[in-house]
């Protein structure tokens, strides 16, 4: 079912006016970080030194600060086992499943069209 972005405002009061909990959820998901992040789980459960190599080019403090922000957005669940050196898996909660379902597509619309985008541009 296709949605116009009209019929989501009409449908939803002041929905992404400034101020609106939607604008901050969507600077966590759709940021450059978030959206890469989210991908790389959306392939499974990882630990840490994984999940920052299959997100390449990020740095420890941002995995941290996005993993964090994600987390407690509800779309990453964390788990830590007691062991020694600790080991820590992330994951996509359902609600991250759900959301993945939806950006998925954007993610290969991007992947299929970006280098001819950016040649053509320039």
């Amino acid at each position: 079912m296709t949605v116009s972005f009209a019929q989501i405002r009409e449908s939803t009061p002041q929905v992404f006016e400034p101020g609106c909990s939607t604008r901050v959820v969507l600077d966590h998901v759709m940021s450059k970080w978030g959206v890469l992040v989210l991908s790389a789980l959306s392939d499974g459960t990882l630990r840490w030194g994984a999940l920052r190599r299959e997100v390449g080019g990020i740095s420890e403090k941002m995995l941290a600060s996005t993993l964090r922000t994600l987390a407690d957005d509800g779309l990453v669940h964390r788990e830590s086992f007691p062991t020694v050196p600790p080991h820590v898996e992330y994951s996509l909660t359902p609600l991250g499943r759900d959301l993945m379902t939806r950006m998925l597509p954007l993610v290969e619309w991007v992947a299929d069209h970006a280098d001819g985008m950016l040649s053509d541009s320039r």
